[in-house]
């Protein structure tokens, strides 16, 4: 009997920490419903009887996001909103599914909170697109963090001293570079800005269906899709809302369904040569590329 011959595996097709110019990103804003109206009725005054109660809403919603951050899960909070992103992996959809899931965890975590205190809930709309990478974005080094390396240095300073120094710090610039020319949170951003005049209405966490191959994932439960698209910016996207994401046993990899960075980035762009795209923009974008262009 001829030996068993089985199936050659395809392996990723991006090496193993290859970054891009341009990374596939994900981003879930998710804002507190009538919060506004809470504030009004308080007449924006701090010292309104009415504004305790928002202050403590917006108090709460804050340590549900605090509580549900993680490395993988990095969060910004702003008033009654909140974002949390992520780039996707070229390599693995185990990335993609892990923040759906986080995403959910932190839905759920909310809405609990709101039901047991009588609010309306909010709404979370988690959505995929680009993001240009640029060290130009990122955070100078401060004056104070070289003073403190500085002093801790010479031993001027303690290192608990320099510890104490570098928390009550308070930098007069701040930026999130991983949100910067960020796509999928423009998207996100401007799908809840719309909000039932768009179609994604009530309290409810809205996913773009740009992360799925196909139809819904049997460990996935939709309900009915919407068809958004925001004429004055020219976006759109087809958002479904979640009803309950199943447990299943998966590979490591990651479970059936759902798609990689890769993935998703051909099916945001319609290019099926997408990763050759990548390439050309990495090679443009290199210091030896510039040299032979003539560019210094």
């Amino acid at each position: 009997m001829p030996p068993r011959v089985r199936p050659a595996i395809e392996g990723p097709k991006v090496a193993k920490g290859r970054k891009f110019p341009i990374a596939v990103s994900v981003a879930c804003w998710v804002d507190l419903l009538g919060y506004g109206a809470m504030i009004a009725e308080a007449q924006f005054n701090p010292l309104h009887h009415r504004s305790n109660e928002a202050f403590q809403r917006l108090h709460n919603f804050h340590s549900a996001v605090a509580a549900s951050s993680h490395r993988h899960f990095s969060t910004l909070v702003m008033n009654d909103g909140a974002v949390a992103y992520r780039d996707l992996s070229m390599r693995s959809r185990s990335v993609t599914y892990d923040f759906l899931l986080r995403c959910w965890g932190l839905f759920e975590r909310i809405r609990e909170m709101e039901i047991a205190q009588g609010f309306p809930g909010a709404r979370m709309v988690l959505a995929a697109g680009l993001r240009m990478r640029s060290s130009k974005l990122d955070q100078p080094t401060s004056d104070k963090a070289a003073s403190i390396l500085d002093r801790l240095r010479d031993r001027k300073i303690s290192a608990e001293q320099a510890i104490r120094e570098a928390l009550r710090h308070q930098e007069p610039f701040g930026v999130v570079p991983e949100l910067q020319a960020n796509f999928a949170f423009t998207k996100a951003y401007v799908a809840d800005t719309d909000g039932s005049q768009g179609g994604l209405s009530g309290p409810e966490f809205f996913v773009d269906l740009s992360l799925f191959a196909g139809p819904s994932p049997e460990w996935l439960e939709l309900g009915q899709a919407v068809a958004w698209r925001n004429e004055r910016l020219q976006l759109e996207a087809t958002f479904a809302p979640i009803r309950n994401i199943l447990e299943a046993r998966h590979l490591s990899s990651g479970p059936e369904g759902i798609r990689d960075g890769l993935q998703v980035a051909c099916s945001l762009t319609n290019d099926s040569e997408v990763l050759e795209t990548l390439r050309a923009a990495a090679h443009a974008a290199s210091p030896t590329a510039r040299i032979e262009h003539g560019d210094n």
